[in-house]
């Protein structure tokens, strides 16, 4: 069965990217990214100035991704954004633009929770990407969240694990800054990993009870690690980069994996799912599709650009709403927390 062509413009702004994406029905067209450098002078992103290269940066971005995509504001069906969770001053900026456009062109708004969206990416039709099969298992891995959610339907989901403090990127990019490295500097330990011994230093892993995970306690631990390793030799960190990084990452991710372990045994899926901007990680990656071979999973890693925030992912929930009729009024508020 051949569906009809349905258009979705899909706008993601959640935090310091602004992004555009135009669909046709699950076929991305168009996926634009403008990205805001400014932050990486101070370490961080900084709302203010983020909320305000957003408002620089939308209309263009909008106008290039129709542009790309090869077709006109008025072939438009719907118009989808991130409703939250986010940075509110930036998610504003999106879900004003979001609410004008519907309303000058009458055509429907579609609100779109960022992490539902980093989840069902992985229906986005791309050809050699598999589309997972319901129910299936979610890690939704970013700098904001760590999460293992039990996916039964597109709108039908459950948290059965999550932090109880800092998320997974945060503890990537807290250690990149211990050693000194620009941000944002989760890339940086994964590039710097390759090239080190996973086993040359040794990190406790946190005990948690269940499915949820805790970092805040390893950040510690790799700060006075490398405060005592420093005070002994001073250029330990330029000496052994390579194999601090490597130790880190391999900790993080045997966490990781013997959470998803435990997520399977106890549920019996076998179908996992990873997302968010973590989940770009090379080694996240080769682990799950070794673990594939070894514990019998089927593991869905999405493409590379599906990881960090896009307007594309945001595009895909937009599309699944839009053919549940599920439309909201331009009275709808952006929440900086949203739950599932």
């Amino acid at each position: 069965m051949t569906l009809d062509p349905i258009f979705i413009l899909a706008i993601e702004s959640s935090c310091d990217d602004t992004a555009a994406a135009v669909l046709q029905n699950d076929k991305v067209l168009s996926n634009v990214v403008a990205n805001q450098r400014i932050h990486e002078e101070f370490g961080g992103v900084v709302p203010e100035l983020a909320s305000r290269a957003h408002q620089q940066n939308i209309v263009p971005v909008v106008d290039l991704a129709l542009k790309k995509a090869g077709i006109s504001k008025k072939q438009l069906h719907g118009i989808a954004f991130t409703q939250g969770p986010g940075l509110m001053g930036s998610l504003l900026v999106g879900s004003s633009f979001a609410k004008s456009f519907s309303m000058a062109l009458g055509i429907p708004l579609l609100a779109v929770n960022h992490m539902q969206a980093h989840i069902l990416a992985h229906f986005i039709d791309e050809e050699g990407f598999d589309k997972p099969t319901f129910p299936f298992l979610a890690l939704t891995i970013s700098g904001g969240h760590t999460q293992i959610v039990k996916v039964n339907h597109f709108f039908d989901m459950e948290i059965i694990g999550e932090t109880t403090d800092d998320a997974v990127g945060e503890a990537f990019d807290k250690t990149a800054k211990i050693l000194g490295l620009p941000y944002p500097g989760g890339p940086l330990i994964d590039q710097f990993a390759k090239e080190g011994n996973p086993k040359a230093f040794g990190f406790t892993k946190p005990k948690v009870e269940g499915l949820n995970f805790s970092f805040s306690g390893l950040k510690t631990q790799i700060l006075y690690f490398v405060q005592k390793k420093t005070a002994l030799n001073p250029n330990f960190i330029e000496e052994n980069k390579a194999d601090i990084c490597a130790s880190v990452q391999f900790t993080i991710i045997q966490i990781l994996k013997e959470k998803l372990k435990l997520a399977v045994n106890q549920t019996g899926i076998k179908q996992i799912a990873i997302g968010g901007g973590v989940s770009a990680n090379s080694g996240i990656r080769k682990t799950l599709k070794e673990a594939e071979a070894k514990f019998g999973w089927k593991t869905f890693i999405p493409k590379f650009e599906y990881t960090t925030d896009n307007a594309a992912m945001i595009g895909i929930v937009g599309y699944q709403k839009y053919l549940h009729n599920q439309f909201e009024k331009a009275s709808v508020v952006s929440k900086a927390r949203i739950e599932f």
